[in-house]
């Protein structure tokens, strides 16, 4: 963690600030440890300040890094500030995308003139992109609980369950098997609902002769993982089966641009071009993919109009999909760790087609 607001501070300068305010609690876990829904830090040269309010008093000592000096303040921490800072004139950063306009004007309103407020974009998020060790092995424990959890629901069956039932029991089987939660809210899709990307599991039963797309991931100690994977139950129809060919194509082709310093477009051009060579590129309309760590979606994105260039440390989702209305989806998704060799794996399940009952 110390390392961490080290970094913060050795970008200060460049970022035009002499102190960061931060206010987005993944990125306040990320440089502190505190997993509470209420707490600020302040990082620069000399300055490693955490506050929270009376609630997470207890939590804060537990959890935050020993670096930082541990305030308590009312529950309204930004104003708290001020009183926080050092003397003198200073530049202050605050993250951007994660502080509202109220709170800006409230510290426009309680910080004195010798403060100037400096907007700070992406800074902290730029150092999440790239995982150490610790972060990879808790990625990678996410992705087995994940994978295990899938093979044992594919084991029993999915025909006549409903879509919420089989959302339900695979969150279920993620958090037997040691997961704190899932890592996002569970997709399972069938027939014409899986032309839908981000479809919400309804209580409908899975029928024969459907193709069923389950997208899911479990949390472990804070960060998660993402895998897709489409089924069919029973033999599919000649389109589906074209179609499913069609999208490992794509996502094989995508898997194997991924290497340090590939250009981010140019990853999401390499699947995609296989979709639309086959008259297809209308019903892929999303990117290819995102980074995945604490939040589930973060830096890098695998992005038609990105210019980001891959460092080893990345872990992305590759993810293509085709999705015809009315009628089913596809998709196919891996989780990967970029690294000095190209890419590393991360999902363990077979992108052959299964089919099941």
């Amino acid at each position: 963690m110390n390392d961490r607001a080290q970094r913060v501070t050795d970008l200060l300068p460049a970022a035009g600030a002499d102190i960061l305010l931060v206010s987005g609690l993944v990125n306040i876990r990320y440089l502190t440890g505190y997993t509470g829904s209420n707490g600020l830090a302040l990082i620069g040269p000399h300055t490693r300040t955490f506050i929270t309010d009376f609630r997470y008093l207890e939590q804060a000592a537990q959890e935050v890094d020993d670096s930082f000096e541990r305030i308590t303040a009312p529950q309204d921490l930004l104003d708290s500030v001020a009183e926080m800072l050092p003397d003198g004139a200073l530049r202050l950063g605050f993250e951007d995308a994660h502080t509202t306009v109220r709170g800006h004007r409230r510290l426009t309103e309680l910080l004195p003139e010798r403060v100037e407020l400096v907007a700070v974009e992406g800074l902290v998020e730029g150092l999440r992109a790239v995982k150490d060790p610790e972060e990879l092995a808790r990625i990678r424990a996410a992705s087995e609980i994940a994978d295990t959890a899938f093979t044992e629901l594919l084991a029993e069956g999915l025909i006549g369950r409903t879509e919420r039932q089989l959302a339900l029991a695979l969150e279920l089987k993620m958090r037997e098997h040691g997961a704190s939660r899932a890592g996002f809210d569970t997709i399972v899709a069938a027939g014409p609902h899986g032309a839908l990307p981000h479809a919400t599991p309804r209580d409908v039963p899975v029928k024969r002769g459907q193709l069923v797309v389950i997208d899911w991931g479990a949390e472990f100690e804070g960060y998660r993982s993402d895998c897709t994977r489409t089924v069919s139950i029973g033999e599919p129809d000649r389109q589906a089966a074209e179609i499913y060919q069609l999208v490992l194509e794509a996502q094989l082709a995508g898997l194997d641009a991924v290497r340090p310093d590939a250009v981010s477009r140019e990853v999401d051009r390499a699947a995609r071009e296989v979709i639309e060579a086959a008259g297809q590129g209308e019903h892929f309309g999303h990117n290819l993919g995102h980074g995945v760590g604490l939040d589930i979606h973060e830096d890098p994105r695998l992005a038609r109009r990105s210019d980001a260039r891959l460092r080893a440390g990345n872990v992305v989702t590759v993810e293509p999909g085709v999705y015809l209305p009315g009628q089913f989806g596809v998709r196919i998704e891996d989780l990967v760790v970029v690294n000095d060799g190209g890419r590393e794996l991360l999902t363990s399940i077979s992108k052959e087609l299964m089919v099941t009952g």
